[in-house]
């Protein structure tokens, strides 16, 4: 009877022929595999094998093999209250830590040490998780370990119960597999080849607004359908174009007007809606959000906060986001993990006993209800320089500009009075001394205007501009302005920048690239500017260097010094690092800092930073923008009760041990792209809102008496009617 239903169980032909041989010591191990495969795990009990026919029966070779199983017998029980995830005391590393082939030059020392954490599967005890902490906090590193990246140690204290019950095995048994189940959707440069590849993969920046489709030009439904193959399967090919949630996605995330759009062609807040889309596509039991809210307007933010929400509620997928620590949370957020600093978990469990950890009251949520509170406050700091600044002669000049494909128009879809005449197109002038704010919706066209200017579209050659007085092609009596002239004067720091940037560079050779005709060509140094890279690179040591970590005994950090009861520049810090880490190898909030210091560090009479402060905590955006304003003139303090506030700098660190570096001049002008007010800096003045596409309203100008976030109602009354 035994053996009748182990046949019934488990019918292999190896497993019949081992009953007939009564080899009962290799049935049982072969009965054990067989459990651990299809999920039975109370055989044992079902068919009555008792333990002293164990003990007759080879005990010697069968029992320390089933011992072996027993570790995996408890983390492979399936039922419907199993966890999805469950990390229990563990540790975790990049590389084995006794490994002799990891580079000692990077660091490879515990991650998250004795990890806790548990995601429930059931409907009954919902958890609506966000990951908090700065720029440096290891969110992303956090996210991977949920999805079974790095080594765990011990290696079962990491499981993932939920996966092997017989529920996922009818839904999908592609879900078994972690990688599958748990989808993540980050937006940094290490994982933005998820959208774009095979679009602009070896690509350059222009070929964007170029008219001709390359065979890779694959469109937005292309890579929502999966279709991004040059030769695909019959069978591949067009085998989701009946999902049954596709159509369902495509307009909760307000996809309908980008389907027919190269996925290449997309601005930075609409590739991230339709990544966002591609990952629900595939039904994951678990979406991780590596910092969805960053790069979205406000009128978008407000709509997929809801949208995750209801994704989250229905369990359809399980919802678990990122945040920085300055970052609004949602409403609908019921559990945090705040992250401290030299990767370790400050705080995790429920919100509200969080918060009463932290001391803090709610937070602001992405609708606006809620008391106006944050989990960081902007410190108040000297961010911008109240000396008046002269304006003078024009620097860009456009002249009813209007940017067509075919018979859509993408920028300058507006008509405006000028002498009683009716124009169309944008009339715009920025000077010398002016510092800009552009604003305006995802798809505005805001990165098609700065394309213009840069010179990186082709239209750029044929439309009403003048860029430094010069037109882009020769006239009569006025040569041309060529490509080189632009960017030896133009300094850039943009998402799609970023994107294209070569990861193999390191950051030192990042930011002495603004001295080069192209990211790879050899840039032109002088002693003076290779003093200056030196200075940039002990300025922002602490956030450009990966490694950099907290001396033991101790609050002072390598590369700042005690200064009486302040942490001060330490000037005399080693700088070998910069040439040893790669770009790809920096956390995201490093390598936006280098771009950053790339586009200023040349001191250009346009600096243009498009999102570019996105990605960083509220600390070092405002280091940033200190530096913008102040250079090297007004350092960055902190007292050791955490207080930041700035200082003059010593003038005696000034001559052989760094170079003296002014903020923004008289003779350059700013334009700063955003869609948060915080990472506006204090210096812009100016501002420009373009109106959504294809609604035919006029850009809105504007003028500020002071900084932006000390004007009441500022904020509204760029948005206006959209926010």
């Amino acid at each position: 009877m035994q053996i009748e239903k182990m046949k019934k169980w488990y019918p292999s032909p190896c497993l019949i022929d081992l009953l007939r041989s009564k080899r009962l010591d290799l049935v049982i191990c072969h009965a054990l595999e067989a459990a651990l495969a299809l999920s039975h795990f109370n055989f044992c009990f079902e068919v009555g094998i008792d333990h002293q026919l164990l003990a007759m029966r080879s005990h010697a070779v069968v029992l320390p093999r089933i011992k072996s199983y027993l570790p995996l017998l408890r983390y492979h029980s399936t039922s419907a209250k199993d966890p999805i995830i469950c990390i229990n005391d563990a540790t975790f590393f990049r590389k084995h830590p006794l490994s002799t082939a990891w580079d000692d030059t990077q660091f490879n020392g515990p991650i998250f040490p004795n990890l806790t954490f548990e995601l429930p599967s059931s409907s009954q005890t919902k958890q609506h998780w966000a990951v908090i902490g700065s720029s440096s906090a290891g969110k992303t590193t956090f996210l991977e370990i949920l999805r079974g990246q790095h080594l765990c140690f011990p290696p079962t204290a990491r499981s993932y119960p939920f996966l092997s019950s017989p529920e996922i095995e009818q839904k999908d048994h592609r879900l078994r597999i972690p990688s599958r189940a748990i989808q993540y959707v980050g937006f940094s440069g290490k994982y933005s080849g998820g959208l774009r590849a095979g679009s602009i993969a070896g690509a350059y920046l222009s070929a964007r607004y170029e008219s001709r489709r390359e065979a890779t030009d694959f469109t937005v439904l292309d890579y929502l359908k999966g279709n991004v193959e040059l030769n695909p399967s019959r069978e591949g090919a067009g085998a989701s174009n009946e999902h049954d949630g596709l159509q369902k996605i495509i307009h909760d995330l307000n996809l309908q007007e980008l389907l027919d759009i190269p996925v290449g062609n997309l601005s930075n807040g609409q590739t991230r809606r339709a990544k966002i889309a591609k990952a629900l596509l595939d039904r994951p039991e678990v979406l991780l959000l590596d910092e969805p809210f960053m790069g979205l307007d406000p009128p978008t933010m407000k709509t997929i906060s809801p949208l995750l929400y209801n994704l989250a509620e229905a369990q359809a997928p399980r919802i678990l986001l990122s945040l920085r620590t300055q970052d609004p949370l949602p409403e609908w957020i019921t559990h945090i993990v705040q992250l401290g600093p030299e990767m370790r978990v400050a705080h995790l469990g429920p919100k509200d006993e969080v918060f009463h950890a932290m001391n803090i009251g709610k937070a602001t949520s992405v609708d606006g209800e809620g008391p106006k509170k944050r989990l960081s406050r902007r410190k108040r700091l000297l961010l911008w320089d109240e000396s008046p600044k002269a304006v003078g002669e024009p620097i860009v000049e456009m002249h009813d500009v209007c940017v067509k494909y075919g018979d859509k128009v993408v920028l300058g879809n507006w008509q405006h009075t000028i002498d009683r005449k009716r124009r169309q197109g944008l009339r715009w002038t920025v000077r010398r001394g002016e510092r800009w704010g552009m604003f305006g919706p995802n798809g505005s066209g805001k990165t098609t205007l700065l394309s213009l200017i840069c010179s990186d579209h082709p239209q750029s050659y044929s439309l009403p501009i003048r860029l430094f007085s010069f037109p882009r092609l020769p006239e009569p009596g006025k040569p041309g302005i060529s490509i080189f002239d632009l960017q030896s004067r133009i300094g850039h720091s943009s998402p799609e920048t970023h994107n294209f940037f070569p990861k193999h560079l390191s950051l030192r050779r990042c930011i002495e690239s603004a001295w080069s005709d192209t990211f790879l060509s050899p840039p032109s140094l002088t002693y003076e500017r290779d003093f200056l890279v030196d200075t940039h690179l002990k300025w922002f040591e602490p956030e450009l260097n990966p490694e950099h970590r907290a001396r033991r005994g101790t609050k002072v950090k390598p590369g700042l010094k005690a200064h009486g009861n302040k942490l001060v520049l330490d000037v005399d810090a080693p700088i070998e690092w910069a040439d040893k880490i790669r770009f790809a190898d920096a956390p995201f909030s490093a390598q936006r800092v280098a771009l950053f210091l790339r586009a200023i560090i040349k001191k250009p009479d346009l600096v243009v930073l498009d999102e570019a402060f996105s990605g960083m905590d509220s600390a070092l955006r405002d280091k940033c923008m200190l530096f913008l304003t102040w250079g090297t003139t007004k350092a960055p303090t902190k007292t050791y009760n955490g207080k930041r506030g700035e200082a003059d700098t010593p003038t005696e660190v000034f001559g052989s041990q760094m170079a003296k570096v002014d903020g923004l001049s008289e003779h350059q002008a700013l334009i700063v792209v955003s869609h948060v007010k915080e990472e506006v800096p204090g210096v812009v003045r100016d501002w420009i809102c373009l109106p959504e596409a294809e609604t035919g309203k006029e850009a809105r100008f504007g003028r500020f008496k002071g900084p932006l976030e000390d004007v009441k109602g500022g904020w509204e009354k760029i948005w206006g009617s959209m926010k």
